[in-house]
């Protein structure tokens, strides 16, 4: 909770205070080396001749300075042998607070003229402290240098890596991440180099922002608090001028000093009867800010009192040289560099701040823009209920979208899992549709096996509900839509009235699809006004593609990328669907003896195509002997296109890469498969892929970020390997995988990256199961079984297990390993609260 709060608030006045911080940044930067900024601007005013007499004595100094300028001096800044111009004050005018400022030369006492850029160096300065807002910006500025204080705090808290003594994890930037990860590493990794330098920046700004606060560091720093100079504003008091006898004063400046005296600042009283305050540095001084004072009677040169820095307890020294620490020049030209370039990035945290903010807003819209289009039902008729069970997300979109042309019909309408429907909401509706997926082999979708078991089992009225079902499935298996036609069994046998007859869908069928709408439009009275819009397949550029387990003895697994010309948008989870192709050489056998060119012309949904392209698109039989005979045109008619096939994403959309990890599939003749073989091999770098992207809802993260567990064998590290990527972009890491292969020598996929997360802390546990490096076999349900007490205790606080792989083996196997660990209620009821999810094939 702790740990929520303070991303919320971290967030919060990063996209608030975090201009102004940004501003001050800037503005910090840019006065932090004024004076050297200025000397080059102005070359002949601010830079003098050393004379080998020295510089005048201060009584000689004011005397030429005042009868020249006809105003007395109240402040005197000369440096003995920096070849730099001094500077005088003179007594301001009533009621103003400072006089008149000129540089002159302290060897000659020959005014040099005005400084270019002295007035724009000025603004820049109140824009700083003020915002040029007077106290109004005092307080702005305040807020913010002490929100810039939580800033650091909470910012350690959030990244704090479990490997805490590893350098990488907390300094080192991975610039090949894009988009959203590089985003949090640009704000993470910089603002951990700029840690300390914004908490030293902040925590000497404070000094000028609230006198509660320099009050109680001079309390708590200084030897003797009362005697410490206090900052005063306002204008300066009326009363009659002091008398001034420099001769007397330098006389007292001089023997105190010594002959290491490198600068003295002689600041006369606004008054009579005050003493007047010296500050002078030494040649030895460790910093331009190590100031020592003298106060004196300006008339006589009595010494009141003389502080000496070196004398100083250490507690006292930081609190003389508190503008040294805030600009750095406590740590010489070092520091002062430092500090400059870390104000310099200041507005980096704010524009990575907002662009990570922005990004978490677009992903929050795209969640709801997923159920957009429903209105509050506003008829008090009996809604229809729509209980749809998916396991990739497909069923619950085609629900929505039926719930859409219910209610643009006028119909009341209620959409909810399947598991969330009980006995009371069957037996209460009048109407009911039902959209559902098959698992596997004719099983229920995870989010339905509750309702499989507590309710699809029992006997119960249903007399008066009329309903009807939307089964989703894939002919490949056996037990083609097994679990929406035991549905449509048991609600018929239940006395259940039928509204029309089941319609199967195979792998998305838009005809089948279109039928379903048909048959709704008939129900309602509305024929509906168009297809449900599907996505369009869109060519995908092939562009890069690396082997993962070279020498290893099972098939070559690739990690490809491919990047489209349009910005594209997917969540960690999703899937796509590629459209493959026949190789050259398959299509050159299968034309070799049907008297066909290749270069023939061809139709396809009236476009013309040569009959090379057109094959590559199109089953080829291995018995050829029907199509003998037949021209191009007939040839490509006779022939069934070729089927999708489904890839778990291996990356985020903020990479700009879609990333698949795909294994060669080997048929016993030794050919490749035709997916596998087109994306791994036959299709050339730099070649256009066909492929849609697929919401895959069951697989996506939670939304609160609870630890989560992660298990798969093989390709399915694509998933997970997304869902990882996602987390480490929020600053998600609880994380715990279990991954298993062959042999570690040649089939640890993604080696280097996933250590690489192990070492930072983004992965908190990494368990591996190499099956083939010992006698017995080892899998990653064995591992899961060795780290039960583990499990257990993540599961205590929230977490949520995703699996991904082989359906056989793998899958099962760890589903047996959770049953064995936690009980098969335990498991059920993880699975109804959304907390086991698997993406399995």
């Amino acid at each position: 909770m702790l740990k929520k709060t303070l991303f919320q608030l971290h967030w919060f006045f990063g996209i608030t205070a975090g201009l102004v911080l940004a501003l001050m940044g800037i503005t910090g930067a840019t006065v932090s080396f004024q004076d050297e900024i200025l000397r080059a601007l102005n070359p002949t005013v601010l830079s003098v001749e050393k004379r080998e007499a020295g510089v005048l004595p201060p009584a000689e100094l004011v005397r030429k300075l005042e009868a020249t300028e006809g105003k007395t001096v109240s402040m005197l800044w000369v440096e003995s042998e920096s070849g730099n111009a001094a500077r005088v004050f003179f007594t301001p005018p009533p009621g103003e607070r400072r006089g008149q400022m000129r540089y002159f030369d302290p060897y000659t006492g020959d005014y040099m003229g005005d400084a270019v850029g002295q007035d724009v160096f000025g603004f820049i300065l109140q824009l700083h402290r003020f915002l040029v807002m007077g106290d109004t910006g005092r307080n702005i500025t305040g807020a913010c240098t002490l929100i810039l204080v939580f800033f650091c705090l909470s910012g350690l808290y959030l990244r704090w890596p479990r490997q805490v003594a590893s350098w990488r994890a907390w300094l080192t930037l991975d610039w090949r991440k894009k988009g959203r990860s590089f985003n949090w590493d640009l704000h993470s990794v910089f603002g951990t180099w700029c840690l300390l330098a914004y908490l030293l920046s902040a925590l000497t700004g404070l000094y000028w922002s609230y006198d509660w606060y320099s009050q109680g560091l001079t309390k708590l720093l200084s030897d003797a608090p009362h005697n410490e100079r206090v900052r005063k504003r306002g204008p300066a008091p009326d009363g009659a001028a002091p008398v001034a006898n420099y001769d007397a004063i330098w006389s007292s400046i001089y023997s105190n000093a010594g002959l290491g005296l490198s600068a003295y600042n002689i600041r006369m009283p606004a008054v009579a009867g005050q003493p007047a305050t010296v500050y002078y540095l030494l040649e030895n001084s460790p910093h331009d800010r190590a100031l020592n004072q003298i106060n004196l009677d300006p008339a006589t040169g009595e010494v009141k009192s003389h502080d000496q820095y070196a004398s100083k307890t250490f507690g006292a020294q930081l609190l003389t040289s508190v503008y040294a620490l805030h600009t750095g020049s406590y740590f010489g030209l070092a520091g002062r560099i430092i500090l400059t370039v870390s104000s310099l990035l200041m507005p980096l945290f704010f524009i990575t701040g907002w662009l990570l903010y922005l990004d978490r807003r677009r992903k929050k819209r795209q969640v709801r823009d997923a159920r957009k289009g429903l209105t509050a039902n506003a008829s008090d008729a009996p809604a229809w209920l729509i209980g749809f069970a998916s396991q990739s997300g497909f069923a619950e979109q085609l629900a929505w979208q039926t719930a859409g042309q219910l209610q643009a019909a006028g119909l009341p309408v209620k959409v909810q899992p399947l598991g969330s429907v009980s006995q009371d909401d069957l037996r209460q509706s009048e109407n009911a549709l039902f959209v559902v997926s098959t698992f596997g082999d004719g099983e229920a979708p995870d989010s339905a096996r509750g309702f499989e078991r507590s309710v699809l089992g029992q006997d119960l009225s249903l007399k008066g509900l009329n309903y009807s079902v939307l089964a989703l499935g894939d002919r490949q298996y056996e037990h083609f839509c097994g679990f929406a036609r035991r549905l449509s069994f048991w609600l018929t046998n239940q006395g259940g009235n039928p509204l029309f007859a089941p319609v199967e869908v195979d792998n998305g069928d838009t005809s089948a699809l279109l039928h379903w709408q048909q048959q709704l439009g008939q129900l309602t009275g509305h024929a509906p006004v168009a297809a449900w819009p599907t996505a369009q397949y869109e060519n995908w550029t092939l562009s890069q593609r690396t082997l993962l387990n070279r020498d290893s003895s099972g098939s070559d697994v690739y990690l490809l990328g491919l990047t489209s010309p349009s910005p594209q948008s997917w969540q960690a989870g999703d899937l796509v669907e590629v459209l493959p192709r026949n190789c050259p050489w398959a299509i050159e056998h299968f034309l070799a003896g049907l008297g066909l060119a290749g270069s023939d012309g061809v139709l396809i949904d009236g476009m013309p195509q040569s009959l090379n392209q057109a094959l590559a698109t199109r089953q080829l039989p291995d018995n050829r002997t029907h199509l003998v005979g037949l021209h191009a045109q007939a040839l490509v008619n006779a022939l069934v296109p070729l089927g999708m096939r489904e890839y778990s994403i291996a990356s985020i959309a903020s990479e700009g890469v879609l990333e698949l990890i795909v294994r060669q599939e080997r048929h016993p003749d030794g050919s490749l498969g035709l997916a596998s073989g087109w994306l791994t091999e036959h299709a050339a770098i730099g070649s256009s892929i066909s492929l849609r992207l697929r919401r895959n809802s069951g697989f996506h993260l939670p939304e609160a970020p609870v630890p989560l567990v992660l298990l798969g064998n093989g390709t399915g590290l694509a998933g997970l390997r997304s869902l990882l990527k996602a987390r480490i972009a929020d600053g998600q890491q609880r994380n715990w995988l279990l991954f298993g292969e062959r042999n570690i020598a040649h089939d640890f996929l993604c080696q280097d990256e996933l250590q690489g997360w192990l070492a930072s802390g983004d992965l908190a546990l990494l368990d591996l199961a190499f099956s083939r490096d010992q006698d017995e076999k080892i899998y990653v349900q064995d591992r899961l079984r060795e780290s039960a007490d583990v499990l257990r205790k993540w599961l205590n606080d929230g977490a949520a297990i995703y699996v991904c792989g082989s359906l056989q083996g793998m899958a099962a196997g760890v589903d047996q390993a959770l049953v064995d660990i936690l009980g098969s209620e335990a498991v059920e009821r993880l699975i109804e609260q959304g907390r086991y999810r698997r993406d399995v094939y």
